[in-house]
């Protein structure tokens, strides 16, 4: 009888755990495959070569960028360098980056190590960016004031709390005002390891204020991309491993009211939304398995994806460039600029295309 019941409870462990590899493989779309898809006149952007993980485009070209960025579990091809803040002018013919020199008290670059961005310009066109950083593993959000003439970077300010313990990406609505992701529940590497396994929804979106920071949204399996409509009033969030994007309206107190989701057959990384056309564009992985097990013989593909008229009953959902590797691997930001198309990667290049109309297909 002893034997019978053991026997009953190994193989309802193993059945368990059967389960959970499934599932586990299909959060991650460990078996789905890309056809590539070409834009014209692509070009890699000279100076990335450790990943261009966000960017940020000003409404007068210039584009901050974020390079090599150190993240639990993802390969880095330059391990043993800092991250840094790259600059380029989409205006100029020949484009290249420039790394953006860092100046201000008490600020440690040999731990810099850069990952979700985002920028606000007041009403006096003073440009402040917002740098989520994980220096020695931990997590801050950094706050600098971009000096232009100088072409530097003045550190103003690190911000740390708790509901900030593992913040992935940022929207600011002012210097010192943001929602930000949190891409796990537990600040704990192994314990996030447990908890990207198990498929636990825990992670969580933050509203960060000097006098107010509280959780506005929860329930994410990995919360990760985060933008803002360009009226303002939608929030916007990618919920990778669910393969989804959740659109949140801002109220007056800036809680966020759940409006809608939209399914994916892809893992949605950053999201850039058009400041013209309110459109979404998003940097997407298409085999996740391959970005959290790195292999240069089966590299990580790259896909992008345009969202038009999210808030309708169908919005459109087009496939604008897709990669199998060769070329681009792991891309996790995509965002347009007068035809021009930007594309990062967590860890390798970075593409600039220009975009033609008839390039596109349906997702």
């Amino acid at each position: 009888m002893a034997k019978l019941l053991l026997l009953t409870l190994v193989g309802l462990a193993l059945a368990l755990l059967r389960d959970h590899r499934a599932s586990y493989q299909k959060r991650m779309n460990a078996f789905r495959e890309v056809t590539p898809m070409d834009l014209p006149n692509c070009h890699f952007i000279k100076g990335i070569n450790s990943g261009a993980e966000d960017l940020e485009i000003l409404p007068n070209g210039l584009v901050f960028i974020s390079a090599g960025l150190k993240y639990p579990g993802i390969h880095s091809f330059e391990p043993d360098k800092p991250g840094k803040i790259l600059l380029m002018d989409l205006n100029e013919d020949d484009l290249a980056v420039l790394e953006l020199n860092i100046t201000g008290y008490n600020f440690n670059l040999s731990s810099f190590n850069p990952h979700g961005i985002s920028t606000f310009t007041d009403k006096d066109n003073a440009v402040y960016l917002l740098v989520v950083n994980h220096p020695d593993i931990m997590v801050t959000v950094e706050l600098f004031k971009f000096q232009e003439r100088e072409k530097s970077l003045l550190h103003l300010k690190t911000i740390r709390h708790k509901l900030l313990s593992s913040a992935n990406d940022i929207v600011a609505v002012a210097p010192e005002h943001f929602y930000a992701t949190n891409d796990h529940y537990f600040a704990d590497t192994q314990l996030q390891s447990w908890e990207v396994y198990s498929g636990v929804a825990w992670s969580y979106a933050t509203y960060y204020s000097p006098e107010n920071v509280r959780v506005v949204a929860k329930g994410f399996d990995f919360a990760n991309g985060i933008n803002i409509s360009p009226d303002g009033k939608y929030v916007y969030i990618a919920e990778l491993l669910a393969h989804k994007i959740h659109v949140y309206e801002k109220q007056a107190n800036w809680t966020l009211t759940p409006v809608k989701s939209l399914d994916l057959d892809t893992l949605v990384d950053n999201i850039s939304v058009d400041p013209v056309t309110g459109d979404l564009w998003v940097g997407c992985h298409p085999n996740g398995m391959k970005i959290f097990s790195y292999d240069p013989d089966n590299p990580p593909a790259s896909e992008v994806i345009r969202i038009q008229n999210i808030l309708t009953e169908e919005p459109t959902v087009t496939v604008v460039y897709a990669d199998n590797g060769t070329m681009l691997q792991g891309s996790t930001v995509a965002s347009v600029y007068k035809g021009k198309l930007l594309v990062g990667t967590v860890f390798q290049k970075a593409l600039y295309c220009e975009l033609e109309q008839p390039s596109a297909q349906p997702h």
